[in-house]
């Protein structure tokens, strides 16, 4: 019998996945993924990787002086971990845009449904983050705009 995310194995097989450790390294990390304008997002943990099923995790790079397509992640508890760069998170409040400026070390939540886009003003660093969400796989809406919730 098959599921959702592993079709290709059977009850045994997918057993497995659930009996041990993963390691995923990061010259592996998967770009078939959900996608916006302006950024790249990579897959470490998912369902179709490792068999997960209630948190998808992965690493997003902008572009030095990009910025990515306004979005929302869905249903889906969104946490970000900066690595490298100076990254700014951009949300409305209902009476404008809020900029969150970032540094590596830091931590960024976005709740479910919130529309935001990342930006990267530097203009020879590619910002690097890491992210990890409560859905298994990558939810990604892509906006033409942001709007308060």
């Amino acid at each position: 019998m098959s599921d959702a995310f592993h079709p290709h194995l059977d009850a045994a097989e997918r057993a497995v996945l659930r009996t041990r450790l993963h390691h995923v390294r990061g010259a592996d990390l998967d770009g078939r993924t959900a996608q916006t304008a302006g950024m790249t997002r990579l897959a470490a943990i998912s369902g179709d990787a490792v068999g997960s099923e209630r948190i998808w995790t992965g690493e997003t790079r902008v572009a030095p002086g990009a910025a990515s397509g306004d979005h929302h992640h869905g249903e889906s508890e969104t946490s970000i971990y900066v690595v490298r760069g100076n990254p700014e998170f951009v949300f409305h409040d209902g009476t404008g845009e809020v900029r969150l400026r970032t540094e590596p070390g830091d931590f960024v939540f976005v709740p479910p449904y919130v529309p935001h886009r990342e930006e990267n003003p530097d203009p020879s660093t590619e910002a690097v983050v890491v992210i990890s969400r409560s859905t298994q796989e990558a939810i990604v809406v892509n906006l033409p705009e942001l709007h308060p919730l």
